[in-house]
């Protein structure tokens, strides 16, 4: 590998976090490669009918919608890459490809959040103010939390790829499948102190406040809920409830990566390689199934496109 760096002028990062690659890797690929479709296929269906149907044109499925498109673009940051080194004989990456890759993970992840404080606020609006909802959740409103939601973790996360680029490196093996905290161990000593206590600051302030701001929200809900009519609360716990399922979910994720790869817990391979895998599965792929069966107007809409698709087949082979 240092040969590599030295001839091209371009440092190489191995991958070194995949289990048994040799052995299994068609069984890797063919998994995540059915993973992959159904990710967009499930997250672009919703999102589609969110686009067409003029019943859906709302400010908390628009926010739905965003959090969909959020899945679809943090899984294309890693799934391609991931299932090009499923079939290479070497698992290795650019330094300059692994530090973007990297970037938009944790930018993505951030946005996540953002997008479910904004699904917070506009269900704080819609039942603790329901007479100055349609006032307060705008057009314009609803465009501006969605800019923020993207822009700020991106543009909170530019500087660390800068300092990144400046940063010795003194390890070119990555113990990990893509690009996430475990950059970091990279660097050498002098080098990582800073980084990491950027990277505690980004943490504060990417998921730590929108997440107190989330439980503030659901809280005050909670309370008005409790004192109000059994109709309110009914309504409440219909769309709520899935978006809590959705904040759950993320934030056991998200505490995976912050305990193993920041805090440098020492894991097995194997625990190692299954739990990264969860990560990159399992929570793009719950954001439809939740969105999709427990919003009562999403479900409708899905299973009349589903009717309408078995009659037309249906047809066709008569």
């Amino acid at each position: 590998m240092d040969e590599m760096n030295d001839k091209f002028n371009v440092t190489y990062i191995t991958f070194v976090g995949h289990v048994e690659l040799n052995k299994y890797r068609f069984l890797y690929f063919a998994i995540m490669f059915t993973a992959y479709i159904l990710i967009l296929c499930s997250n672009s269906t919703i999102l589609c009918l969110i686009w067409i149907k003029k019943s859906l044109h709302e400010p908390m499925y628009i926010f739905i919608a965003g959090l969909l498109l959020n899945s679809v673009m943090f899984s294309t940051n890693i799934y391609p890459e991931l299932l090009i080194d499923f079939l290479s004989d070497k698992q290795i990456t650019t330094h300059s490809l692994c530090s973007f890759q990297a970037f938009i993970y944790y930018s993505l992840t951030g946005s996540e959040f953002f997008l479910l404080a904004a699904m917070a606020y506009d269900r704080y609006v819609s039942i603790c103010k329901p007479l100055q909802y349609t006032s307060i959740m705008k057009k314009t409103t609803i465009i501006i939390l969605l800019g923020l939601a993207w822009l700020l973790p991106a543009c909170q996360l530019v500087p660390s790829v800068v300092m990144s680029q400046s940063y010795k490196i003194c390890n070119f093996t990555l113990n990990g499948i893509f690009c996430n905290n475990a950059i970091s161990k990279l660097y050498c000593d002098t080098s990582r102190t800073t980084y990491i206590i950027y990277g505690v600051f980004i943490l504060l302030n990417t998921i730590f406040l929108p997440l107190l701001f989330i439980l503030f929200t659901y809280t005050k809900i909670f309370i008005i809920c409790y004192r109000s009519c059994r109709e309110v609360r009914k309504k409440a716990a219909q769309t709520c409830l899935p978006h809590l399922l959705i904040l759950v979910s993320f934030s056991c994720f998200c505490s995976y990566d912050i305990i193993i790869a920041r805090l440098e817990m020492n894991l097995p391979n194997v625990a190692r390689f299954i739990l990264t895998l969860q990560v990159v599965l399992y929570h793009p792929l719950f954001n439809p199934i939740v969105y999709g069966l427990k919003m009562k107007e999403i479900s409708k809409h899905l299973k009349k496109l589903f009717c309408e698709g078995k009659l037309n087949i249906w047809q066709s082979s008569c």
